[in-house]
């Protein structure tokens, strides 16, 4: 599943992220945050692809677009509060937004199938 690839590399970055965050700018707080819903996402996507019935399906998608949501809440943050660049925020922006529009979809194809 393509969802699964993107939100499992996400979190390997977001993993990376929350290293530089925590060691070179001393951010430890904001970086436990991002790295909780940031690797929240794909764990709620893989758990999905287990899920004993749709509605577990869609459950555990709802979950993972939340957590993608509160994901870019925490990268606008910290762009804006000026901890990170642009050239750090964009990349993990735009990734985190393509996943969005994934979950989304895949949430309203899930509760059309319901």
């Amino acid at each position: 599943m393509i969802i699964q690839d993107k939100s499992k590399s996400f979190a390997i970055r977001v993993i990376r992220f929350y290293k530089y965050l925590n060691n070179e700018k001393n951010e430890p707080t904001l970086a436990k945050q991002i790295l909780r819903c940031g690797t929240s996402i794909g764990a709620n996507i893989a758990e999905a692809s287990n899920a004993q019935s749709n509605k577990d399906f869609l459950a555990k998608l709802n979950i993972a677009l939340k957590e993608c949501s509160e994901t870019k809440y925490w990268l606008e943050i910290l762009s804006e509060a000026e901890i990170i660049g642009p050239e750090t925020f964009e990349p993990l922006y735009k990734d985190c937004v393509e996943i969005e529009k994934l979950l989304t979809k895949s949430v309203k194809t899930t509760k059309n199938k319901l």
